[in-house]
């Protein structure tokens, strides 16, 4: 069974269209490079589109009735959105699930140092990365530094043209013969992935300071003078951040600061029918699916998305789909509309439809051996759906039911959404995970969906403007239509 590259069914009208929502996209990725700032975002966007705080309507004690668009946000790195559909809750929802972190590597609680005429900060790499890629390249920090008073300062350094970057230093070629023996997993050390962040030392007035010493005709005088010359790039760049941002040194314990690759998205290709750039893995999903709650009309089920933390190193924590966060809003959304009770929050639980909005691997010639190509995804073949990911013998998985699968199909075949099907690659190679496995613990029914990508995890991450196009079609389509009870 072939699937047809999809830039061949596009009338003149849907390239506009396509090409719009990639620029839009683009946009996205450029503005939210950490799960902060992806919030931020779109917590400004869906407030234009007439989305409410639910915090707010809590507080408030109002109610809610269909059409009303609600939003919560938690711990400003997750979010969900619902928009009240004409059935009762209880009836169930349905979902679309991304994840907005990505590899990168994470600023230590303790982290500046000197060493060798450099200022470093110590890094601790999150995710699945290949170390050795890292290298070499321009990096960024994003993030905030939270003060013992409680002002938040909010970081981004590298992004804009007149900003430093920073980056990871690597052996030069020439005394690399013991290194280049290495396995690629080995070749960089977790722990030298440190970034190079300064090497001018503190200026320091020497000739005050001779002065001063014979004046006063101390030895200890001169001996403190020695001292103040230690570590004097680590000094020099202390100096600046006090200036510029008013941190201390012991504020980097309470910081959140992320280091990612520095550079706007691209158009690739001389036809400019791709997408390179950092963090698409699962942006890529999750502006996807915001669009298409935003672009849904009136709808017969609640329609939510739900946006998390933490996927990329298991979903765990407070902001992880693993949490009760969302479980927690579904009740108080339910108690607004006047239908909460602990039955009612499973009832809709279980009887929900959901797309587990993540990215699959994209088949790379120069890698062939690894893919069965009957059941990979190709860039330009539409958006992908994976009945199972998880490990070798399926395992870590959810395996979508086939009538749920033949139900998206259907609506797919009648809205012309373009989709093919997939798996992540050959059976024993290895595999990975989404957060599918989890919402399927309500009872649901969940299938992965979402968009083909080349060079996944690494720094720059390629996906296909057309396939990108078709996802949010897909998923408008699902939160229209889909509906097993």
């Amino acid at each position: 069974m072939e699937r047809k590259n999809v830039w061949m069914t596009y009338n003149e009208k849907q390239l506009k269209e396509l090409e719009s929502h990639a620029k839009e996209y683009m946009d996205f990725l450029n503005e939210g490079k950490t799960e902060r700032e992806c919030i931020d975002g779109i917590v400004n966007r869906i407030e234009k589109e007439g989305y409410q705080e639910l915090q707010t309507l809590m507080k408030g004690k109002q109610t809610l009735k269909k059409g009303d668009k609600v939003y919560a946000v938690w711990m400003n790195k997750s979010i969900a959105m619902f928009q009240i559909g004409k059935r009762p809750m209880a009836e169930g929802m349905n979902i679309l699930g991304a994840h907005i972190d990505s590899p990168r590597l994470d600023i230590k609680q303790n982290p500046l140092y000197e060493d060798g005429g450099f200022a470093y900060l110590d890094t601790h790499y999150y995710g699945g990365v290949k170390k050795y890629q890292w290298v070499t390249i321009p990096l960024a920090i994003h993030g905030v530094v939270v003060k013992k008073d409680g002002t938040t300062v909010e970081v981004n350094i590298g992004e804009a043209e007149d900003d430093p970057v920073f980056f990871v230093s690597d052996l030069l070629v020439h005394l690399a013969a013991e290194q280049l023996e290495k396995k690629a997993a080995k070749v960089i050390e977790g722990e030298a992935l440190d970034i190079i962040i300064g090497s001018k030392p503190l200026v320091i007035d020497k000739k005050g300071d001779k002065e001063k010493e014979k004046e006063k005709g101390e030895k200890k005088e001169g001996k403190k003078n020695k001292e103040s010359a230690k570590e004097a790039v680590k000094k020099g760049v202390l100096s600046i951040l006090k200036e510029t941002y008013e941190i201390e040194e012991e504020d980097f314990i309470s910081a959140e600061l992320e280091v990612v690759p520095a550079g706007r998205a691209r158009e690739a290709g001389f036809d400019r029918s791709m997408i390179l750039a950092y963090g698409q893995d699962d942006r890529v999903c999750a502006f996807s699916s915001l669009k298409a709650m935003l672009e849904v009309k009136e709808t017969e089920r609640t329609a939510c998305c739900i946006l998390v933390d933490k996927e990329e190193i298991g979903s765990v924590g407070a902001t992880g789909m693993q949490s009760r966060f969302f479980e927690n809003m579904v009740a108080e959304v339910m108690n607004l509309t006047g239908e909460y009770s602990e039955l009612n929050v499973r009832r809709c639980l279980a009887s929900s439809c959901m797309l587990s909005s993540d990215v699959s691997s994209a088949y790379d010639p120069s890698y062939a051996a690894c893919f069965d190509r009957k059941n990979v995804a190709y860039l330009g073949n539409g958006m992908v759906f994976n009945k199972f990911t998880g490990a070798r013998g399926k395992n870590g998985s959810n395996d979508a039911n086939a009538e749920y699968l033949g139900h998206i199909r259907a609506i797919f075949d009648q809205e012309d959404v373009h989709f093919q099907t997939a798996e992540l690659g050959k059976v024993d190679l290895g595999g990975g995970g989404t957060i599918d496995y989890i919402l399927a613990l309500y009872g649901m029914n969940v299938i992965d969906s979402g968009v083909a990508v080349l060079n996944m995890h690494a720094p720059w991450e390629a996906t296909s403007k057309a396939d990108v196009y078709e996802a949010k079609r897909g998923y408008v389509a699902f939160l229209e239509h889909a509906s097993l009870s």
